[in-house]
């Protein structure tokens, strides 16, 4: 375990369990301690199943390949089923690593996950460098292609908020993917007015929420009046594909930056609206994202 800490703002990352950041906390000016990721007391990271707290990285793909299948039209091949559910791969390999920590201060580390060998073509090096300041926190990522050959890749990260019942989320975007069965994309969409959180409605409704985002303007801004907190989640141009997810009753809700839309290994209708990024051998596919508190 690995802690960071710098002015108000507190981190706890586990390396060695898929390098999640298990922990993020914030002294408020009002000497309230706030919990800015979800990590409930006593929970303890695992890579027996995606782990829903804190916030980790999605590599070499974000999201799913369903049926494990990987096919940019150029390239097809399948990779290894670890959806504890069944149905293909869930979220790349990253999330069940080991990472190595390549360096590490009192208020910054950076770690590595590299892939050198596998059943499927996939070979590559992920770092992510985590830096707290005085006002936030900063994720830089980048994967590089370390196999022999071009292929397809993808990257985000996966962060799980508090959510109230009086918790709203702010959030523009162009378009969105419409999904069938399981989440599986049949098409895309323009949304009108910069779609549902436009304007910053409540976020729970009872039911499961699922959105895969196009044209992301790079904002997020998640309020809860009864706790007094904000937090607002900003990401590079390259991770502008954001999937909004919880399940009915959840207390938590999750705004993912990643860099190309759910399905997109596997579904057609996803590749063409937002496809993963191919990747000559030593190239990179770089972004950032950074998570922010504010007193209301």
């Amino acid at each position: 375990m690995l802690e960071l800490e710098s002015g108000k703002l507190r981190a706890r990352i586990c390396p060695e369990a898929g390098g999640i950041i298990a922990a993020l906390e914030w002294t408020g000016p009002d000497g309230r301690l706030h919990k800015l990721l979800h990590a409930p007391d006593g929970a303890v990271p695992s890579t027996a199943a995606p782990n829903m707290m804190g916030s980790w990285v999605m590599a070499p793909f974000a999201n799913r390949a369903f049926d494990g299948l990987v096919d940019d039209g150029e390239t097809h091949f399948l990779v290894p089923d670890n959806n504890p559910r069944g149905g293909g791969n869930i979220h790349g390999f990253g999330w069940q690593s080991a990472w190595e920590v390549l360096g590490h201060t009192g208020s910054h580390t950076v770690l590595e996950h590299r892939r050198s060998e596998g059943p499927d073509p996939y070979r590559y090096r992920v770092t992510q460098e985590i830096a707290l300041d005085d006002a936030g926190m900063t994720i830089a990522l980048s994967i590089t292609n370390e196999a022999d050959q071009a292929l397809p890749y993808g990257i985000g990260h996966h962060p799980w908020f508090p959510c109230a019942a009086d918790t709203r989320l702010g959030l523009t975007a162009s378009g969105a993917l419409v999904f069938g069965e399981a989440f599986r994309a049949i098409a895309s969409d323009p949304l009108v007015g910069g779609g549902p959180y436009a304007d910053k409605p409540v976020f729970a409704t009872g039911r499961e929420t699922a959105w895969s985002f196009l044209g992301w303007d790079g904002t997020a801004r998640i309020e809860t009046p009864s706790t007094g907190l904000a937090i607002v989640l900003t990401a590079s141009q390259s991770l502008r594909c954001p999937v909004v997810w919880a399940p009915g009753g959840a207390d938590f809700l999750c705004v993912e930056p990643q860099s190309h839309a759910i399905g997109s290994p596997s579904e057609p209708a996803a590749r063409q609206a937002a496809p993963l990024t191919r990747l000559r051998p030593g190239e990179s596919l770089e972004g950032w994202l950074r998570i922010v508190p504010e007193a209301i």
